[in-house]
């Protein structure tokens, strides 16, 4: 359902990927946000208790493409995405989630991915604890 919560150094705050299909809920004091970059299947929009979609900071359809949700090629595709996250405009994203989550203490990046550990989200996850980019 949900990936370790993970507290970075520079990010100053708890991040944490949860599953859509499977979302506990809200907790207090947590931004909530959706990090997919298509709408997940059999969710209508008033069932998902999100804060913002930051759909332009998800891989590209390509990367997405090529992945396949293939666990043998993650490696690579954790290297290719985190690339992509330091360019524009994708870096500016990550530079304002973090800062939100600064100001929050507690973000959550909610996905549709079976395989939370071998996501984007999961990358997305280590790139904002490790306080890169801006």
């Amino acid at each position: 359902m949900s990936r370790a919560t993970r507290t970075g150094a520079a990010a100053k705050a708890s991040i944490e990927v949860v599953r859509v299909y499977g979302d506990p809920g809200r907790r207090p004091g947590e931004l909530r946000v959706l990090v997919d970059r298509l709408w997940p299947r059999g969710v209508q929009k008033a069932a998902l208790d999100f804060d913002e979609w930051a759909k332009d900071v998800a891989p590209s359809t390509e990367l997405r493409r090529w992945y396949g949700h293939d666990p043998e090629r993650f490696g690579e595709f954790a290297r290719r995405y985190s690339a992509e996250l330091d360019c524009e405009p994708r870096a500016a994203i990550v530079s304002r989630l973090r800062e939100l989550a600064r100001g929050h203490g507690r973000l959550v990046l909610l996905t549709a991915t079976r395989d939370v550990e071998h996501s984007g989200a999961a990358v997305l996850t280590d790139v904002l604890a490790a306080g890169r980019g801006r």
